[in-house]
């Protein structure tokens, strides 16, 4: 199993906060002979609406010398857990977390701009302070 990210507890507590259910600390997936893990896996009841949602959610902190050197191997190892899931748990959508500083930095950038219009990923925006996400890009779609 790889290393844990540095804000991994910071966005198990947020989702917690935010209604989520961890049910998988990795989200282990197994495709042929070889075993991806995703950072988390949640889930969210909607009682009044008898229907749920599912989440994948890899981490991210962004901590190496380039930010796109990071965000390069964050789109390819997003790219990876989003066509395995959708083989596997097609209902479980997948989520980069970031912080709100590097979403108002390299996101509000062309760059990061670029593969939010393409909608080439979806992010979940926390707080590592306050343990809150702050945004979903776009919103978890509900499953019934």
């Amino acid at each position: 199993m790889p290393a844990r990210d540095q804000h991994h507890d910071q966005v198990r507590q947020a989702l917690v906060k935010d209604g989520w259910a961890i049910t998988h600390d990795p989200l282990r997936l197994r495709w042929g002979q070889r075993d991806l893990f995703v950072d988390l896996g949640a889930e969210q009841l909607l009682a009044a609406e008898k229907s749920e949602k599912k989440i994948a959610v890899e981490i991210k902190s962004f901590a190496g010398p380039s930010l796109i050197d990071d965000l390069e191997k964050a789109i390819g190892r997003f790219i990876l857990y989003h066509d395995v899931l959708a083989n596997l748990e097609p209902a479980r959508v997948l989520y980069l977390a970031v912080t709100e500083f590097i979403y108002l930095d390299l996101f509000a950038e062309p760059v990061g701009q670029l593969l939010l219009e393409k909608r080439r990923i979806r992010l979940m925006v926390f707080n590592p302070e306050t343990e809150v996400i702050q945004q979903w890009t776009p919103e978890p779609p509900i499953v019934r």
